[in-house]
């Protein structure tokens, strides 16, 4: 049986003598090293968005692979992708790090240098454990075996733009759709989800945080089912309790989400920890957030830049909602293009606070009527964002089932892109 081998090494040197090693493996297939975590996880999400058999049996993770440190890499690797066995290579040999490894997942350890003999066992060992998995997973139809669900981050470019009216109707578009949906409060000093939907729960992300090993029933405990149908996981009522929750433990917790639900949205708010920075980094879709006035789009520019110099997105990688937006205004979405060098959402949302006044006061942030030109906006940069699902049938009884039923007629508000018609959000505000 041929093995397939993954190596996830940043040293050039030590992966050609890594590569020249597997090579003489017997039944040995490696594959051209990758060179840093990102590129390591989207590889295997590609994979295993292909099929799980394209996963490769081994994936080799050198202790000094960066950005994401090697222990927390390794614990991502075997959450997202469990039927991958993990083998680390380390100069360091010690029982604490060996537990510690063991502990994020790894099926072994292999030191430098590295020897053909214990290379070989090694990757032979996780390779036998790996096919047992794949057995057992292809006759348990229940049990998750994809690349993990699509998660959302929603940063504002300062405070009070828009990010958390933002972050709740998209999460509440995906849901509308079909999708499995948890919606995160990851602004960990000053969150408001909790607040913008009426909800009053004693359990948040800090009950998450000192947790190693998040398992579906934790989980289930720390997240709040609210009527709407989204998951949430809230903020901490004290904000100084924030710094509990550390960058390991956002990744831990961000992985654990995505491995449960299809859709999770995180609201990042408008500062930056290491926490947020660890879910921006691991999100498929990173959205920030600016009105179109000089501070906040100063703003914006700051907060992008942060993130290339911190490695933590690049400005292309990002996607610029612009919020409260009038064709009156100065600064108009190409020019925001152009200084922060993302790319901006061609749904912009229309400056309506009357619209939201009511709902929001009242924490009644679900209700939002549908003919709503700032909810109409929202819902369709989630149709461009792809998290909803245009296609399926809505569950009877939802919201969106009884739009289609015509309850309510001429719904705008529905899941899709804008519409750029006669009367549609997008001539009716000039989104363009």
């Amino acid at each position: 049986m041929t093995t397939r081998i993954l190596p996830a090494v940043g040293d050039p040197d030590a992966a050609r003598s890594l590569t020249t090693l597997l090579s003489q493996l017997p039944d040995a297939e490696p594959a051209g090293p990758v060179t840093d975590s990102t590129q390591l996880i989207d590889t295997l999400a590609r994979l295993a968005g292909e099929a799980l058999d394209e996963l490769p049996e081994v994936v080799l993770v050198h202790e000094r692979i960066g950005p994401v440190p090697a222990l927390e890499l390794i614990r991502e690797v075997s959450l997202r992708f469990p039927s991958v066995g993990v083998v680390m290579i380390t100069t360091d040999a010690s029982p604490h790090l060996f537990a510690d490894a063991m502990d994020s997942g790894a099926r072994g350890l292999v030191t430098l240098p590295v020897g053909y003999e214990e290379l070989a066992n090694r990757v032979q060992a996780a390779a036998q454990w790996s096919t047992g998995v794949r057995r057992h997973l292809s006759s348990a139809n229940d049990v998750f075996t994809g690349p993990g669900g699509t998660v959302v981050t929603v940063t504002g470019a300062k405070g009070g733009v828009g990010a958390t009216v933002t972050a709740i109707q998209l999460a509440l578009a995906a849901q509308a759709s079909g999708h499995t949906v948890a919606l995160v409060d990851m602004d960990l000093q000053t969150g408001d989800i909790a607040s913008f939907l009426d909800v009053q729960f004693r359990r948040s992300l800090v009950d998450l945080a000192l947790i190693t090993d998040i398992s579906p029933r934790v989980l289930a405990d720390a997240v709040f089912s609210h009527s709407t149908g989204l998951a949430l996981l809230l903020a901490p009522g004290e904000g100084e309790r924030g710094e509990e929750v550390s960058d390991r433990s956002a990744r831990q917790i961000v992985s654990a989400l995505r491995s449960r639900y299809e859709i999770v949205v995180i609201d990042c708010g408008g500062q930056m920890n290491g926490a947020n920075a660890a879910a921006i980094e691991m999100a498929d879709t990173a959205l920030l957030v600016t009105t179109p006035d000089v501070v906040a789009v100063r703003g914006a520019k700051r907060i992008v830049r942060m993130w290339e110099r911190l490695q933590i997105r690049k400005a292309e990688e990002t996607v610029t909602l612009v919020n409260r937006f009038t064709r009156n205004t100065e600064i108009q979405p190409p020019l925001i293009q152009k200084i922060t060098g993302t790319r901006v959402a061609a749904a912009a949302v229309p400056a309506n606070f009357k619209e939201l006044q009511a709902a929001v006061d009242s924490g009644r942030l679900h209700e939002l009527d549908a003919k709503s030109t700032v909810k109409q906006a929202l819902w369709g940069l989630a149709g461009e964002l792809g998290i909803v699902k245009v296609s399926a049938t809505p569950k009877k009884g939802s919201a969106l089932a009884r739009r289609n039923s015509g309850t309510v007629k001429n719904d705008r508000g529905s899941v899709g892109r804008p519409r750029r018609g006669r009367g549609g959000p997008a001539e009716a505000e000039g989104t363009r």
